[in-house]
């Protein structure tokens, strides 16, 4: 067997007004060939994954182009083509294969293409025929359309949120594709469309039980592989929203069947499913009143892994209002305030601006009189095993509150982005992070308590009053019951 594996994965906000480009995938990861040689990171994980079980089978792997930029706006026409034809291309110079796996997101819209997976998929299958398999591994955060489900063998979405299971989801599409390669099973795929919108937590019950049972169906009674796209509600487009995908052995009404119970099931526990929100002062008020260090506050409409800027100060300004002490805070994407930083040096004391520089949605910028605690060439942190880079990055401190600047925008994976700083985040009483979910996997174990927050900001809860122009069809929250 031949197999060719490559991988492109950015999560694009319509919204947003910060344009993903070539840059930005150099910025995150870009590997030509060459990503298994490398560290292991997020975007590459699944490569890794890939080819391990493929070499250990005694297939013969051909590894084409891996590139993964945060989540930003809509993808730039020339850099969305680059890249794909760099992928298309490699896989033209690798044929013939049997099976081709590609690492992808399912949120990726670019210039003139709102589905860029779909578009991706469609141009893989031209050149590799109608025989050779094709999967797709992708983020829970995905928009499953037609194209995808047409043109690929089988789709994997990741089941957790935070996205903890990426390498165990690429070992089940590796086996899912593989045994169908050897014509032992036949993968027949169907979507059911819940008709809602918004964002989920599947650490919290009653969908951490829904999860489970997923699990627990496959492998069973014909089900190959059961997925919940939550869909990303920052995406303007006509295949928004969460869907059930099921794939079942030889057996597509099965599929459909089992997709459409399962779809009607997460519809019927909508309410229940959808997670709540404080304002900042009942957060902080709550953080307050807690007998316990840190408490940990989720700001989770900055967050820079939904495309948001990562530099809002609406949480920040109200802690200095209050004068709430013992506060540490990140990660605040600043460029500028950390090469001042850096250019002072530690100990250095100066009036320093910070944040609110992206828009209305980042607020307005912060004064303060900072002392500089630690600067940092490079930091990382984790999201699960792989490395998270930051940047050069710092910690100040002003009025009893610390703060991490970083150079590279992203989102608060794990507590070592700030104690590799030197930040004792035990002797903090509140921690503000800015995430939405991913957070948890790091900071829930020495957490003492874990709050979410919805501040003003780029990424709204209010899901019902987004404004969509793509979407058409009836979805809940907008409409009570979409499917009457």
């Amino acid at each position: 067997m031949r197999v060719f594996i490559a991988g492109l994965d950015t999560e694009t906000n319509t919204f947003s007004p910060i344009p993903t480009s070539v840059r930005g995938f150099e910025d995150g990861f870009l590997a030509r060939g060459d990503a298994t040689r490398r560290p292991e990171n997020y975007c590459s994980s699944q490569l890794f994954v890939w080819r391990r079980l493929a070499e250990a089978r005694g297939y013969h792997v051909i590894e084409g182009l891996c590139s993964y930029a945060e989540p930003a706006g809509v993808i730039t026409r020339d850099a969305y083509e680059g890249l794909r034809e760099e992928i298309l291309d490699g896989l033209r110079q690798a044929m013939p294969v049997d099976i081709v796996l590609l690492a992808l997101h399912g949120a990726m819209v670019a210039d003139g293409y709102d589905d860029c997976e779909g578009d991706i998929l469609t141009h893989a299958r031209k050149i590799v025929g109608p025989s050779a398999v094709i999967g797709a591994e992708l983020d829970l955060h995905c928009h499953i359309t037609d194209a995808m489900v047409t043109q690929a063998t089988a789709l994997v979405a990741y089941k957790e949120y935070p996205h903890v299971d990426i390498p165990e989801r690429a070992a089940e599409l590796f086996t899912l594709c593989a045994d169908a390669a050897e014509g032992h099973t036949k993968p027949r795929m169907a979507v059911f469309d819940c008709r809602m919108i918004g964002t989920f937590r599947t650490t919290e019950q009653p969908l951490r039980a829904f999860v489970d049972k997923m699990t627990a169906m496959e492998g069973k009674n014909g089900i190959l592989s059961v997925s919940l796209g939550h869909g990303f509600p920052y995406g303007d487009v006509k295949d928004e929203g969460v869907k059930t995908l099921v794939i079942a052995d030889h057996d597509e009404s099965k599929a459909k069947a089992v997709a459409k119970e399962l779809g009607m099931e997460v519809f019927a526990m909508r309410e229940a499913i959808a997670p709540k929100f404080l304002t900042i002062d009942e957060a902080l008020d709550a953080a307050m009143a807690h007998n316990g260090n840190p408490v940990v506050i989720a700001d989770v409409t900055d967050n820079a892994g939904g495309g948001a800027p990562g530099d809002s100060t609406f949480f920040l300004r109200r802690i200095l209002e209050r004068g709430i002490t013992d506060v540490a805070s990140g990660y605040y994407w600043d460029p500028i305030a950390v090469r001042f930083c850096m250019d002072a040096g530690v100990g250095a004391n100066l009036d320093l601006r910070v944040g609110g520089k992206c828009g209305p949605t980042s607020g307005d910028p912060v004064d303060l009189k900072v002392t500089v605690r630690a600067v940092a060439d490079m930091v990382t942190q984790r999201f699960g095993d792989a490395p998270d880079p930051m940047g050069p990055s710092v910690w100040i401190s002003a009025q009893g509150v610390d703060l991490v600047l970083t150079t590279l925008r992203t989102q608060v994976f794990h507590p070592e982005g700030m104690t590799k700083l030197g930040i004792d985040l035990s002797k903090r009483k509140i921690v503000v992070v800015k995430s939405t979910q991913h957070f948890h996997a790091g900071f829930a174990p020495i957490a003492s308590k874990v709050l979410y927050a919805a501040a003003p900001g780029a990424l709204t809860k209010d899901f019902a009053k987004i404004p969509y122009r793509n979407i058409t069809r009836p979805f809940w929250p907008k409409v009570a019951n979409p499917f009457a």
